[in-house]
């Protein structure tokens, strides 16, 4: 008997709802054209669908996402870093609440019970209509370092496989991997787990246009941000794979109605409109970004994230400040567009020794950075910028590093207060080579700035 199963996928939109009406009407087009006695259309989804950086995510906690998703039909998803870790333990909860789609997911766990998480389920399989059985697996990057901060443990990627196909042994005819894992790890597990007919991948934002072969394994990913969609051709004899092709479309390539902008326009001013609802503070002066004459700005982030901490020493770049704040009402809105970042504050302590190797590596690439046009890790601006310092001082003729104005003991200990993004970078090893880093997961960066200004100017 022959049968033909088609796979729809998208990965890391990433909030880019610029792209969503013309995704939704191919795949809804291609799931009504494509369906039929013999031919199946399966739908999926690879995580990073939602991303604080709209305002309508923010607003929302992603709710709105989910119910953009809702329109398509997902026959499952799986969750990316920014469902995971852009949301708190409650939030994640909370997301899928109204779904229509099952969440697929089986490397995260609850760290209180070491249970399953209610939102999620660690497999699904999907019977065909002539009976082909499609074992469907999820897996997320597992960041070690903050998953457990947020109260979840996440699995190792290759403990969880065996683990779950010992689950799924001889229940199903074809297994696919939903893969929010990156393209390395992929053509890992395409190696050392054959059993997967296919690997969607994502989270590496990689684009394979024709899929690439890996062992028994088809691995298929379609880039970013809804710029291409994702196809999968399988074709089967006795309910058993014998071909599989892989392509993308190209978005921007998909025909434009005429109210496709209204609609894109409206996700962005109804977000706008809730978060400027929520007035937070009223400050006596304006906050520029002309840093090159006016530092106050980038002074009461130095001083929210000191105040935080309870500690004298930080430091900032200045390309995390996108926008100003004018004199007057604060609102969440204006704070959201100033600092759109996925980032948390963290607190480094260092020997005296260290702190000086620090300083002394950013004032050797502060000269780069100045203009380097920064991506990922959490950053959502254009560059870098200049770095400041609270408390710490750089002399450029002597090169001594002093802290308040004086020597730092190179023996004492000293906590700087900083953000996590420095930790993912690369230009300060120091910080995660002898750092004692802590990092606050219950808030965003611009969180701790709107409750500094809430307390110092309240409305």
């Amino acid at each position: 008997m022959s049968e033909k199963i088609t796979i729809l996928h998208t990965n890391d939109l990433h909030s880019h709802f610029e792209n969503w009406p013309k995704i939704r009407r191919y795949l809804k087009m291609q799931q009504k054209a494509l369906s039929g006695a013999d031919s199946s259309v399966l739908t999926f989804d690879l995580g990073d669908a939602m991303d604080r950086v709209h305002p309508l995510s923010e607003a929302t906690d992603g709710q709105a996402n989910v119910e953009l998703m809702n329109q398509i039909g997902y026959d499952a998803v799986t969750i990316g870093n920014n469902e995971g870790l852009g949301n708190t333990k409650k939030q994640l909860e909370q997301l899928y609440q109204h779904a229509n789609f099952d969440v697929v997911l089986g490397n995260l766990l609850d760290q209180k019970n070491g249970q399953q998480p209610d939102f999620a389920q660690q497999f699904k399989i999907i019977t065909t209509a002539t009976g082909t059985k499609v074992a469907i697996l999820g897996l997320t990057a597992p960041f070690t370092l903050t998953y457990p901060l947020e109260g979840w443990q996440p699995i190792d990627v290759f403990e969880a496989i065996p683990h779950l196909l010992d689950k799924i042994e001889g229940q199903y005819d074809v297994l696919v991997l939903l893969s929010h894992l990156g393209i390395t790890v992929d053509e890992k597990i395409a190696t050392n787990f054959p059993e997967f007919n296919v690997i969607i991948g994502s989270h590496t934002h990689h684009l394979l246009e024709h899929g690439k072969r890996v062992g028994q394994s088809l691995l298929a990913a379609a880039g970013k941000y809804g710029q291409y969609i994702g196809k999968i051709d399988l074709e089967l004899e006795d309910h058993k794979v014998s071909a599989a092709q892989a392509r993308v479309t190209v978005t921007e390539h998909l025909p434009s109605e005429p109210t496709d902008l209204d609609e894109i326009d409206e996700y962005r001013r109804t977000g706008e409109k809730l978060l400027t609802d929520q007035q937070i503070a009223k400050i006596p002066n304006a906050l520029s970004v002309d840093f090159e004459n006016d530092l106050s700005l980038v002074g009461c982030g130095l001083d929210a994230i000191r105040e935080a901490t309870n500690t004298n020493l930080a430091m900032l770049n200045t390309g995390l400040f996108l926008t100003g704040l004018d004199e007057g009402i604060v609102n969440r809105d204006q704070l959201h567009k100033m600092l759109p970042h996925a980032m948390h504050v963290m607190t480094v302590t260092l020997s005296g020794s260290n702190l000086i190797r620090l300083v002394r590596e950013i004032e050797k690439n502060r000269g780069f950075l100045r203009r380097f046009p920064l991506k990922g890790m959490g950053f959502r601006g254009k560059i870098f910028g200049e770095i400041h310092y609270a408390g710490l001082e750089f002399n450029q003729k002597t090169k001594q590093v002093t802290s308040n104005h004086q020597p730092i003991d190179i023996f004492g200990q000293y906590t700087l207060a900083t953000l996590d993004h420095y930790l993912f970078i690369p230009f300060f090893p120091t910080i995660e080579i002898a750092g004692n880093n802590k990092l606050m997961y219950n808030k965003f960066f611009r969180d701790v700035v709107g409750s500094y200004l809430m307390k110092h100017f309240p409305i």
